[in-house]
């Protein structure tokens, strides 16, 4: 499975908007909402920040990794945000975040949705790779960065 296999080329914003963890997750389902992705918004945030509630996705090193499964969607999707400033997210280590990868998955596809979740997970571990991202200027940088990476740990 490679990230780009289900993340939307146009569903990747590099310079967020907003300032807290339900407008990020907001502003990132607007991105797959307007790719086609999504067909209910309403309903997929609240599904993210229900998620949310169980324990922050802000896993640390300034990522998150909002994710949930809903009817609203048909496919395993997702979107991919930058925020410069570092956005608060509760992260594990207190950090704000500044990488999001933002992943939904249909009601039944259990198996998809964990294997792409520990697929971002594990090429994030690399900071030279978020360092790359970070620097990214378009959206064809971070397609490009992140099928690079992926040769590599293939």
């Amino acid at each position: 499975m490679q990230i780009m296999d289900f993340l939307a080329a146009d569903a990747i914003k590099l310079s967020l908007e907003s300032k807290t963890k339900k407008d990020v997750i907001k502003e990132l389902v607007e991105q797959l909402v307007k790719s086609g992705k999504v067909k209910d918004k309403k309903k997929m945030v609240q599904t993210l920040m229900e998620r949310e509630e169980l324990g922050s996705t802000g896993i640390g090193q300034g990522i998150a990794i909002p994710h949930g499964k809903s009817d609203t969607v048909s496919d395993l999707a997702a979107a991919f945000g930058l925020s410069a400033d570092g956005i608060s997210f509760d992260s594990l280590d207190g950090e704000p975040v500044n990488i999001f990868f933002l992943l939904v998955a249909p009601e039944g596809a259990a198996g998809a949705h964990l294997k792409a979740l520990a697929r971002i997970s594990s090429l994030l571990k690399d900071k030279y790779f978020r360092k790359s991202l970070l620097s990214a200027k378009t959206p064809e940088d971070v397609v490009k960065i992140i099928q690079e990476e992926e040769k590599l740990k293939h």
